[in-house]
């Protein structure tokens, strides 16, 4: 059975509410140079519900929470490092992809310089621990050659 006033009705409230989403959309349209700003911002924050995505890439909710918080801030006026900042400090340092440098980040930039230069001297210590076995095993190849000599000329040494 239909109803011939549930359409009308469903069609008066899409008008009542259409203007609202309108002003939204007016309200937080961007020009080309913020649109830019807001990628690289996007790009640039890591969503904190996804962990391995940025809130460009991220289709959780909190994403367009966030993504809607940047866009504000722009339109406020506000520049990169206040809208960052606003980030850091609401969900911590690990909003962002590239940890700044300080004391308490020291390990994430230094530690694999730190193992690698640990694996190099690895290396190179196998190398030189090799190098003297062959080595050695050079001089047993001499000293069992003058054994076999020895023995050969019935165990004379000469000299």
């Amino acid at each position: 059975m239909r109803w011939p006033g549930l359409s009308m009705m469903l069609l008066l409230a899409w008008m009542a509410f259409a203007p609202a989403a309108v002003a939204v959309e007016s309200q937080f349209s961007l020009d080309p140079a913020q649109e830019e700003r807001f990628r690289e911002l996007a790009k640039e924050l890591r969503c904190p519900k996804c962990q391995n995505q940025s809130l460009f890439d991220s289709g959780a909710g909190v994403a367009d929470d966030l993504r809607w918080a940047i866009i504000r801030q722009i339109k406020e006026g506000k520049s990169d490092e206040e809208i960052i900042d606003y980030m850091v400090t609401r969900y911590g340092d690990f909003v962002r992809y590239r940890p700044v440098f300080d004391n308490r980040t020291l390990i994430l930039w230094i530690g694999p310089f730190v193992l690698l230069l640990v694996g190099v001297a690895v290396l190179v210590y196998q190398i030189r621990k090799r190098r003297r076995l062959v080595e050695e095993a050079k001089l047993d190849e001499a000293h069992r050659a003058r054994v076999e000599a020895l023995l050969r000329d019935g165990g004379e040494e000469r000299s």
